[in-house]
């Protein structure tokens, strides 16, 4: 992993966004899905990108499940199933020997981004989600493109990537007016927290996941409900900081918290008036555009923390 490379690969997500929904928003995507039952299988950065996609078929009432596919207690294969295995370098070893628990009874449906890897070689059907390398050597890019890819296979039109790749360019672009100060505040905390509504967890997720990968601080993800039962608990130490990324209906008590114990929030998308510092982006109120182009800014804030203090 190299921090140039890094940097580089988070700069060229609007461009790679862009090519996923020319290349692979109008052939169809959606029938890939067409089972009674789905089953996302992977691991990391992998099953993130999956819960945001699951969460959006259980909302229109599909048969949706996410399973680690590390399990000890794996849910069995079956002719209904589409059983849809994730790995950016397709030779995950716990993916493909999930992957072959499903082969010859499930429909198995592999996403990728490394052509003649084990899962695309064996898969009844293989999308590139055309990332391209990755010079940093950290699932960034990659997992913009897996959500996008799965956001075309749940229906969601491929304007929606494009405004996904605008939101991510708007970030990138006005990174000047915000990174300074949220650099700052990163380095003067005990951690990062990320926060974000159930439905696009794994956006809060990986945002964590970037933060211990490259700068290896201290990061951790909760759902924006579970906030309030979970990790309010840390508020009562000095120097908590809360990546809050917005849409939440529990926003709102969030900081009624931040009133009584004083912590830093850092608000990302919709405005937050009372956030410490707010970074906004169009079309925070969608949900497919905000679940990819949120990343962005913990991403970035990554690459400067790693800059600035080498591992």
């Amino acid at each position: 992993m190299n921090a140039e490379g890094f940097q580089a690969d988070i700069l060229a997500e609007p461009e790679a966004l862009e090519r996923v929904a020319g290349e692979l928003g109008g052939v169809g995507l959606e029938r890939l899905l067409e089972a009674p039952r789905v089953l996302f299988l992977g691991m990391g950065s992998s099953a993130y990108a999956a819960a945001n996609a699951a969460a959006l078929l259980r909302s229109r009432g599909v048969d949706a499940h996410v399973e680690l596919a590390s399990t000890g207690a794996p849910q069995p294969p079956s002719p209904d199933t589409a059983a849809v295995v994730i790995s950016a370098s397709g030779g995950s070893s716990e993916t493909v020997e999930a992957m072959r628990r499903h082969l010859g009874t499930s429909r198995v449906v592999a996403l990728t981004n490394r052509a003649g890897s084990p899962l695309a070689e064996h898969a009844d059907v293989c999308v590139d989600v055309l990332a391209g390398e990755e010079a940093g050597g950290i699932a960034c890019r990659s997992f913009a493109c897996t959500q996008a890819v799965l956001a075309l296979m749940c229906g969601r039109p491929a304007d929606e990537i494009l405004r996904a790749a605008e939101a991510a360019a708007t970030l990138i672009d006005g990174r000047g007016g915000w990174l300074e100060a949220l650099a700052g505040t990163a380095e003067g905390a005990a951690g990062v927290w990320a926060a974000a509504p159930a439905e696009r967890f794994g956006t809060a997720q990986q945002s964590a996941l970037m933060l211990r990968e490259a700068p290896r601080i201290v990061a951790d993800a909760c759902e924006t409900g579970d906030w309030l039962h979970v990790d309010v608990y840390l508020t009562k130490r000095p120097r908590y900081a809360l990546l809050l990324l917005t849409g939440s209906r529990y926003d709102a008590e969030v900081l009624e918290w931040r009133e009584k114990r004083e912590f830093a929030v850092i608000a990302v998308g919709e405005g937050i008036a009372a956030a410490d510092l707010q970074i906004p982006f169009p079309g925070a109120g969608e949900h497919t555009v905000a679940a990819i182009a949120a990343t962005v800014v913990a991403e970035l804030l990554a690459a400067e923390l790693w800059r600035r203090h080498p591992i």
